[in-house]
């Protein structure tokens, strides 16, 4: 057998395969592109410094900040009282990334109260923050949300600005929020005074428990609109034109996911923890 020959036979339908596949030289992604987009006529480019599949064994810290780790809270946020971020509730399972909320009395929690005089006691959660930001584009996460009375968010925040995608419950201990866990609320807040002002919210009522089974949400920001996305259909949307003075996402963000306690919905009893919060993947595609 000509070996020299066989090498090249060999390395073309490596290659070929590889094209088949849809993988681009020295990249660990294949060529995705938004749920919302399915004959990938946007032009959308995907931006890997904000994006992961979360397939390696541990999670890439070049890449994300976990609340907490050494010491480091970004925005000195330590949670929602009475949960508070542990680094210890992150990790790597099955190729998903975890955030975990636990009945954890133990840890060391701050002795500080909260703004509405709360404790910070028994539950710990943790939060994930993409280390680099970017400005327009198109965010999509596969996920399913805790089964608990406990929040699962995707995110983002920027000078002076917010935009939530989403803040599901999964499975809320108040009886009049049990509508909560077919729910998807948008929201958009101004932080210019250093104070939480809500611009503008909608919300969506979907055909599915968020923390029953996995399915991919998104949210398209550009200079003109807003656009929010389930499973690939539009479930609500804003224009700069429609809110005028109140639109204030301007400048670039970070992408958040995190899990906290909201007690005005209800919060987790000790048997029904841990649970986790899970994400398969978090990608970010801007415009050629």
């Amino acid at each position: 057998m000509n070996s020299g020959k066989s090498i090249i036979t060999l390395f073309a339908a490596a290659m070929l395969l590889s094209a088949v596949n849809g993988y681009g030289a020295g990249s660990k992604f294949g060529k995705v592109y938004p749920v919302s987009d399915p004959a990938k006529t946007s032009g959308w480019v995907l931006n890997t410094d904000v994006s992961d599949e979360f397939e390696s064994r541990k999670l890439d810290e070049d890449k994300w900040l976990v609340q907490g780790r050494d010491g480091e809270y970004k925005s000195r946020w330590i949670g929602r009282a009475p949960s508070q971020f542990s680094p210890d509730n992150v990790r790597i399972s099955d190729g998903k990334l975890m955030v975990e909320t636990r009945w954890e009395p133990d840890f060391e929690f701050a002795a500080k109260k909260d703004k509405d005089g709360r404790s910070y006691e028994n539950i710990t959660t943790a939060a994930v923050i993409s280390k680099k930001q970017f400005h327009y584009g198109y965010m999509e996460i596969k996920c399913k949300a805790a089964d608990a009375s406990i929040t699962s968010s995707f995110w983002g925040t920027g000078k002076g600005s917010e935009i939530d995608v989403f803040e599901f419950n999964g499975r809320p201990s108040l009886k009049n929020k049990k509508g909560l866990e077919k729910e998807m609320m948008f929201t958009m807040i101004d932080w210019k005074t250093g104070k939480n002002v809500r611009m503008w919210r909608n919300k969506a009522h979907l055909d599915w428990r968020v923390a029953g089974e996995f399915h991919v949400y998104g949210c398209e920001w550009n200079e003109d609109y807003l656009k929010f996305y389930a499973d690939g259909e539009l479930v609500g949307e804003v224009t700069r034109a429609a809110l005028g003075d109140k639109w204030v996402l301007k400048n670039p963000i970070s992408v958040w996911v995190d899990s906290e306690t909201f007690p005005w919905q209800g919060l987790p009893a000790k048997e029904d923890l841990p649970v986790d919060y899970e994400i398969e993947y978090i990608r970010v595609w801007q415009k050629q």
